[in-house]
């Protein structure tokens, strides 16, 4: 799998136990521990062990069982935590405060005071504009190359 590279990384030190977190779970693949800066308490990041930086890097056969715990995470938000449901979500490079992958899930409830996405929402020009961006999304993903 991935290895950290260039300078230290928060998330690497976490998981060789250089520095300290709340971990909520521990595998041989993943480590859990809640964000230092939570929206709301129980936020917690989902990392691999192996160094990653983004989703793009981490191999196909991982992504499975990685987002399996995203899943359980995101399940344990309502079943122990209470709330209504949850946000999962993860930044490739923008916005992205630690190279490291990492996704967010953080319990959620009505009028908690989150917004939406944070940023300022663009609508298309016109229906054939979105479909001319669907159909190059489209192109580029069933290109085999």
């Amino acid at each position: 799998m991935g290895e950290s590279v260039g300078r230290a990384c928060v998330f690497c030190e976490i998981i060789e136990g250089k520095r300290s977190a709340h971990v909520v779970l521990d595998t041989p693949d993943v480590m859990a521990f809640l964000d230092a800066r939570p929206l709301f308490k129980g936020h917690t990041l989902l990392v691999p062990r192996a160094h990653f930086e983004t989703l793009t890097d981490v191999p196909a056969d991982f992504l499975g069982p990685f987002f399996g715990h995203a899943q359980r995470l995101a399940g344990v938000m309502e079943s122990e935590l209470g709330a209504a449901g949850s946000f999962v979500a993860m930044n490739n490079r923008i916005s992205q405060s630690v190279p490291h992958l990492h996704v967010h899930v953080v319990p959620r409830n009505r009028k908690d005071g989150l917004r939406g996405f944070f940023w300022p929402r663009q609508k298309y020009e016109s229906d054939a504009e979105a479909a001319a961006y669907a159909s190059r999304l489209s192109e580029a993903l069933s290109d085999p190359g």
